[in-house]
């Protein structure tokens, strides 16, 4: 049986189905709304931010406001890609929670759905700061560095738990086995190299459920502060 490749418009049916086979998505999601899948394991990525299978956020600002901090911020405008992003949203909720006042920090949030219209809306002056993961802003660095023009990193997140790889939790033990063997002999095989590179992929690492135990942490660390939302 030879399975099937496709790109879901709608992620958390694809995310949910008893096929499932191989997916990718992001710690947020998988500690709370996806209980059920198994986890394969976490690429390693290569661009600068990451360390093995952890990763973080770059705070991203306007080049006129590179000499701020994230302090300087308060009662600017926002802009992340959705509430269920772990890089865009909760780093940054993260972040802000110890500024905050009344649970507040920022004077509004706008919800962009992607990092890359994230960026689009700081470079037409519709918000003012956004957290932008480092893997998708080195890509971006590389193939399309126009949509970095007049953008500069201010401050970062820490570290924490990268995009898990994830299959269904129908998928038996063994095939389990197999996905992951296969994914260490890609990341290692001479052959793949080049794809690899482009890709800011540098290896692979079987991971469990409670490494991303810290992304529902950061959570509960800005709730605790009184900051649930941006």
């Amino acid at each position: 049986m030879q399975a099937e490749v496709t790109w879901p418009q709608n992620l958390l049916p694809h995310w949910r189905d008893d096929a499932l086979l191989l997916s990718q998505t992001c710690g947020y999601p998988l500690v709370e709304l996806l209980p059920d899948v198994q986890l394969v394991g976490t690429f390693q990525s290569s661009a600068q931010g990451c360390d093995g299978p952890r990763y973080r956020s770059w705070l991203v600002a306007r080049s006129e406001d590179e000499h701020l901090t994230l302090s300087d911020f308060r009662g600017r405008r926002a802009v992340c890609n959705s509430n269920d992003s772990h890089s865009g949203f909760n780093a940054l909720r993260y972040v802000i929670a110890p500024l905050a006042q009344d649970g507040k920090f920022f004077s509004e949030t706008h919800f962009s759905g992607s990092h890359r219209q994230s960026l689009a809306a700081l470079r037409a002056g519709h918000a003012d700061i956004a957290a932008i993961d480092c893997i998708t802003w080195a890509l971006l660095r590389r193939n399309f560095p126009d949509e970095l023009a007049g953008l500069e990193i201010i401050g970062e997140t820490p570290l924490c738990a990268a995009l898990p790889l994830i299959t269904s939790a129908k998928t038996d033990a063994a095939t389990l086995v197999i996905l992951r063997s296969a994914l260490q002999e890609l990341t290692s095989d001479p052959r793949y190299q080049d794809l690899l590179h482009e890709n800011l992929i540098g290896g692979f690492s079987v991971t469990e459920r409670a490494f991303y135990d810290e992304v529902k942490a950061w959570k509960d660390a800005a709730a605790a502060l009184g900051v649930t939302a941006l």
